[in-house]
């Protein structure tokens, strides 16, 4: 089958000749092509040819555009550190959002005045003409309330909810109206779906229902315009105890990437159960065993998450987050070969 076929068919939970596959290479793709990782955070072609040659060399079966959590507040304003070895980031000593008196500054503004949001769409224009169809490529989005938290920090806008929540709200607000002119911007460049990241959905951070309160609404928006351009949307959510429930609720995603057991089920097992029928599964290998596990260690957890989750299809192997941007592509290679050639069913 080909990469479009085999994802497809786990997409519709059907079981393939094989397990659709993508350790979430990012950062680390920048290897692929010589460029410094600065390079590879601004400059669309170099990204673009990167994530490329990630899913030629690797025989990947899709392409998530995941470069750093910090393009989207760049359309505030918000400086941003670029590291040698590490993704880009906000500098800290220099946020937007100081107090809690600036929220208010932050209205909703163009997406074309984002030099990182319109890199962003150069990547996924270029590579949607790159893969030719051969394989899905997915726009990776920051929610708005995670946006948000690039501009003041987390801990800070986490106790800012508690002494203003409306300060908090309507901020965010105002960043989800640019964010949807800026996904139907990604959609225009033809990828197959939007990821939504919504790192604060799990309880690691704050509760559902303040979840629900503060960002639930708002990334609903968000997954209405996909659907209503006929764009697959997925979530990715890294955290502990993941909100699976509301999420769906929330945005009725095809599929889930993760790297935690959901708050409501007790292991993986469950999971499977309780949401392998609902949606398409995607995960949960730990990226850190890429630089601390042997070999052998890597390619049982491989096995061991097709062994829960890949009977009856609806799964794709990946890393529940982003590959570690200096390790080697080792794992990566095993990873591959587990899900091309393991049939425990």
């Amino acid at each position: 089958m080909t990469a479009m076929e085999c994802v497809a068919a786990a997409l519709a939970h059907k079981e393939t000749d094989r397990t659709p596959v993508y350790p979430i290479l990012a950062g680390v793709t920048r290897k692929l092509v010589g460029a410094s990782y600065e390079e590879w955070s601004i400059n669309a072609d170099i990204c673009a040819e990167a994530f490329y040659q990630s899913v030629k060399r690797f025989e990947l079966d899709t392409a998530v555009t995941l470069i750093d959590l910090s393009i989207e507040c760049d359309a505030w304003g918000q400086k941003i550190v670029y590291n040698e070895n590490d993704a880009a980031h906000p500098d800290y000593g220099d946020l937007v959002v100081k107090e809690i008196t600036d929220y208010a500054k932050i209205k909703k503004v163009d997406y074309k005045t984002s030099k990182r949001m319109m890199m962003h769409i150069g990547v996924c224009k270029r590579l949607v003409e790159k893969a030719n169809g051969e394989f899905p490529v997915v726009a990776f989005v920051f929610g708005p309330l995670g946006v948000l938290s690039m501009m003041r920090k987390q801990e800070n806008l986490y106790m800012d909810i508690y002494d203003d929540p409306e300060a908090v709200k309507n901020a965010t607000r105002e960043i989800n109206e640019t964010l949807k002119e800026y996904i139907h911007a990604l959609i225009d460049t033809g990828v197959n779906a939007v990821m939504l990241d919504t790192l604060f959905a799990s309880g690691s951070i704050m509760s559902k229902q303040m979840w629900k309160d503060m960002e639930g609404g708002f990334v609903k928006e968000l997954a209405d315009v996909c659907h209503a351009r006929g764009c697959l949307v997925m979530v990715h959510n890294c955290g502990e105890r993941i909100y699976f429930d509301a999420q769906i609720e929330a945005m009725n995603p095809c599929a889930i990437s993760f790297l935690h057991v959901p708050d409501d089920c007790k292991d993986f097992a469950e999971c499977k159960e309780k949401y392998g029928g609902k949606i398409t599964l995607i995960g949960c290998v730990s990226p850190t065993l890429a630089v601390t596990g042997t070999d052998e260690e890597w390619v049982t957890e491989c096995k061991k998450h097709i062994d829960t989750f890949g009977k009856g299809g609806g799964y794709m192997l990946a890393t529940g987050c982003e590959y570690p941007s200096g390790a080697d592509f080792n794992k990566a290679e095993l990873m591959v070969e587990v899900a091309r050639t393991y049939r425990p069913y």
